[in-house]
């Protein structure tokens, strides 16, 4: 027979974990907002160096030179930035979550082992 105490519990718990779980939420979107922002700012920053080193370039053999320094870098920047967002993204997931783990397991059915 379920008592009207545990309905009650229930309903704190689960109240303490959508608290939780929007609190975990903001604080994971927050950084990706901020490395999102951190990596747009690097690549403005490296786009402006790459123009003005660019423009100073006297022959094609140093222009090109310049573009393949440019691209690869700017490539190599993109795969770790993407890595670290996806990261944040995981981490973002997980963490929103979490609360929950508690909550679920007190009314997950027991498993047996044969």
């Amino acid at each position: 027979m379920i008592k009207v105490e545990d309905i009650q519990n229930y309903g704190k718990d689960h109240l303490e974990s959508v608290q939780a779980s929007a609190s975990n939420l903001q604080s994971g979107v927050q950084a990706i907002a901020a490395a999102y922002g951190d990596y747009a700012k690097k690549s403005f920053e490296d786009t402006k160096s790459y123009v003005e080193k660019l423009s100073g370039v006297k022959s094609l053999d140093k222009a090109l030179e310049v573009q393949n320094e440019y691209l690869r870098a700017a490539y190599e920047t993109f795969v770790a930035e993407t890595q670290k967002i996806a990261g944040l993204y995981g981490d973002c997931a997980k963490q929103t979550f979490k609360p929950y783990e508690g909550l679920v397991a007190k009314f997950a059915p027991a498993t047996t082992s044969h």
